[in-house]
């Protein structure tokens, strides 16, 4: 609150900050100070799904002028390596990220950020669906990657928010049916709203278990496997549920070491991908916000003035509701 608010270098923008989603990494690192390598040694601003108003820019700057509503995409390359001149800039070592030790997040009043990693949104796109880019781009970069297209079935492992963006960029590419899995009958409900087909509320069935129900919901095994859990349990019925020749893409981080049926996947030839953040989403998903093919504004379900934050990062660590909005300016009531 008390920082001072800082000038923008010459390709840089200063923003005054509007909506900032809540992330379960935000809520890891506020807990547990670490995920994987990524130590939080000093204090830290978290926030990274985020939206506002330019108020300065740099004097390199030709793109965005103060007045300008952006989205920010949190990845920005800090040189041109082999990752960044092949467009897959997300897999740059050096990259900063916001909120990933030691990088500062963008939960704030004011913030400045590389201008070309700032997009202007249309009229008809609002902040709060702006910082939701952030969440959508990992459906965006995990669909892509799985190769979703005309006719695909897909198996959908967890409902949260990762999971859910999943559904609706699966069936904005044209998957034919989505099946989902959850422990949560409410997180399940939000996932038949925004287009799941088929539901599964996990109890306390086996890997195979869950692999045969996916199968008979679709009629078929699903080509396409997208899991958002880390847990164990759901790589391994991943594996099983795929088709052989299908792929699964793995999306949720669990432990760094897990037990799965890898000779299942190699003799069926089922491709395993990982997928790190994404790359060249950010134009995708403003086009697709502003011609309304896709409508993330479901996926909001509390809000609250920046003051609360603590509350709010209370709420989503008690897994209420789906995703939690931070507004941090006081001043603009636009949603």
């Amino acid at each position: 609150e008390n920082r001072p608010i800082p000038d923008p270098g010459p390709n840089e923008v200063l923003l005054r900050m509007h909506s900032v989603g809540i992330c379960g990494s935000d809520v890891h690192y506020w807990q547990h100070g670490r995920i994987g390598d990524f130590v939080v040694k000093d204090p830290m601003v978290l926030g990274h799904e985020a939206s506002g108003t330019v108020i300065k820019v740099g004097s390199g700057v030709t793109h965005l002028k103060p007045g300008d509503r952006v989205a920010i995409e949190p990845g920005v390359p800090r040189e041109m390596d082999e990752f960044c001149k092949t467009g897959r800039y997300n897999l740059s070592p050096t990259i900063f990220f916001c909120a990933t030790p030691p990088d500062d997040g963008n939960l704030c009043r004011y913030y400045k950020h590389s201008a070309s990693y700032c997009y202007k949104l249309p009229d008809n796109v609002t902040f709060e669906e702006g910082a939701l880019i952030e969440p959508l781009s990992v459906g965006i970069h995990a669909c892509k990657r799985a190769g979703v297209t005309l006719g695909s079935k897909v198996f959908i492992s967890g409902s949260g928010p990762i999971g859910l963006v999943n559904v609706l960029v699966a069936k904005m590419m044209g998957a034919a049916a989505v099946v989902i899995t959850d422990l949560s009958a409410s997180r399940l409900q939000k996932a038949k709203e925004v287009g799941a087909d088929f539901t599964i509320q996990v109890k306390n069935e086996t890997p195979q278990e869950v692999a045969s129900k996916v199968e008979s919901l679709l009629g078929c095994m699903p080509e396409i496997t997208v899991e958002c859990t880390g847990v164990q349990a759901c790589i391994q019925a991943g594996i099983y549920a795929t088709r052989s020749g299908g792929t699964l893409v793995l999306v949720g981080l669990g432990p760094e070491m897990v037990t799965v049926p890898i000779v299942n996947a190699a003799v069926r030839e089922v491709d395993i991908r990982g997928i790190f953040r994404y790359c060249n989403t950010w134009p995708v998903a403003i086009a697709l916000l502003a011609s309304k093919r896709i409508n993330v504004k479901p996926l909001v379900t509390h809000r609250f003035p920046l003051e609360k934050a603590l509350e709010a990062f209370e709420t989503t660590k008690r897994g209420e509701g789906v995703k939690v909005m931070l507004k941090c300016d006081p001043t603009d009531d636009s949603p």
